[in-house]
């Protein structure tokens, strides 16, 4: 099917927001506080995680981006997208979780232009089936503009217990949308029985945390569930020399507490279900679940050099950054991360457990680390 030219052109009044935090600890060597993996290729495409957002949202905004990222990371996020404009990089003080960063964004643009939609995606995922990803964020669009707070939701693939859920209600029957459906509730992370339950009716799907909504709508929300929080953001959009005095004062929340939870239970959010493939890169055995399997050793998986890797009986995720060449015998799904100053060696079973390393680190004084 050839695509209309409406359909393969930016769409008008979209904005691309893209809150670039976090530290990724269960990524730990590679990921760190002062170079978190959104600023890393972490599948082998050349591209940043960073950067692969960038290039899966351009085909649908045009140059209409904003980037809120940490103080740390601003000039990285330069040097990765020269193109951005010099107001289209807001950069927190602080983090403050989701909720402040993605409401500053909404307050410059609702400034702008009140009919602007924004659309949230994260830094740090990765998505497949382009085609698919543009058709649902439009259908996301068309329902934005009808007033909701729309979030895509994620057909689960198996009962994970790591991210929260969206349960779906009837269809809203709008045009342009034919897939959206009314929220019933968010559901928080569930326990594994719980998890199954929730698959098995096949109401549920997983949060991915991407948002689309207009900016007044948000602006709107924000001010009736978190008043303060709407006044600080206003006040820092009007007079942005504001921005350091206030950001302190702002609740530190993310935005499914602050606004898409209660916003649900009165009927003021809406979804669209996303059928493209999505990863998260939450630690190492998603990530090597994206990544293409050695030619010359079956079972074996390298983000990096692979003449660096020699694997004998051994199957696993191996990471060589230090230059130095890593040898594995006679171990079954190992991880083994090499950097210049830290060296992991998990397995995939215990890929979760890698951020508890990292609380460790900090609790004896090796903050240098992480």
């Amino acid at each position: 099917m050839v695509m209309s030219d409406v359909e393969s052109s930016p769409i008008e009044g979209f904005w691309g927001v893209i809150p670039a935090g976090g530290s990724g600890t269960r990524l730990w060597p590679l990921s760190r506080a002062n170079s978190p993996k959104f600023l890393h290729d972490l599948t082998g495409s050349g591209r940043s995680l960073l950067q692969g957002t960038v290039d899966r949202l351009q085909p649908l905004c045009g140059s209409n981006l904003l980037i809120v990222t940490g103080a740390s990371h601003a000039e990285a996020v330069r040097e990765q997208l020269p193109e951005l404009g010099p107001n289209d990089l807001l950069v927190e003080p602080s983090p403050r979780e989701s909720m402040p960063a993605i409401g500053l964004a909404a307050a410059i643009l609702e400034k702008r232009d009140p009919d602007a939609v924004l659309g949230s995606f994260a830094a740090d995922q990765v998505v497949g089936d382009t085609s698919v990803f543009e058709d649902t964020v439009r259908q996301a669009v068309e329902v934005a503009r009808e007033g909701y707070l729309v979030t895509v939701a994620i057909r689960p693939t198996y009962p994970s217990t790591g991210f929260g859920y969206i349960r779906a209600g009837n269809n809203l029957g709008i045009d342009g949308a034919p897939d959206a459906t009314i929220v019933k509730a968010f559901v928080e992370k569930p326990d594994g029985p719980t998890a199954q339950a929730y698959v098995a009716t096949g109401e549920y799907a997983w949060n991915a945390g991407m948002f689309v909504v207009r900016a007044a709508t948000l602006m709107e929300m924000i001010e009736h569930y978190q008043p303060r929080l709407a006044e600080y953001l206003r006040i820092i959009a009007d007079n942005p020399f504001r921005l350091s005095e206030l950001w302190p004062r702002l609740t530190k929340i993310a935005i499914d507490n602050a606004i898409a939870e209660p916003a649900a239970v009165d009927g003021r959010v809406a979804t669209v279900p996303g059928s493209f493939t999505w990863d998260d890169v939450g630690d190492f055995a998603s990530l090597a679940s994206l990544l293409v399997e050695s030619a010359d050793a079956p079972g074996v998986k390298v983000l990096g050099e692979s003449e660096l890797v020699v694997m004998q009986d051994a199957t696993g995720v191996v990471a060589p950054r230090s230059g130095r060449t890593v040898v594995a015998m006679g171990i079954e799904d190992v991880v083994v991360v090499d950097t210049v100053d830290a060296v992991l060696v998990t397995t995939r079973e215990r890929a979760q457990d890698v951020k508890k390393i990292v609380e460790q680190l900090k609790l004896s004084g090796r903050e240098d680390l992480t």
